[in-house]
């Protein structure tokens, strides 16, 4: 992910992204010690497909993120045809 940055004073931009950063620490890296760089890759990549595929997200409707989208672009998929 790359940050964006916002005009001076607005500071929901990057809101989601450092809650989301702030979460990951605090779920899984905050005081670990890895031996590789790819331990750690491997143990961000575990944790993201959780929060995407199974942890539910109560501004969502307590649903996952993926399960949100999909539904999303059913109800998309119905307008159109």
């Amino acid at each position: 992910m790359r940050s964006s940055m916002s005009r001076r004073g607005n500071c929901w931009d990057n809101a989601p992204t450092e809650s989301l950063w702030g979460s990951l620490k605090r779920a899984r890296v905050l005081g670990q010690r890895f031996a590789t760089r790819r331990e750690a890759m491997d143990e961000v990549i575990d944790w993201l497909t959780f929060y995407n595929h199974s942890r539910l997200h109560s501004t969502l409707g307590y649903v996952s993120a993926m399960q949100f989208e999909q539904d999303w672009y059913a109800a998309q998929n119905k307008r159109v045809a």
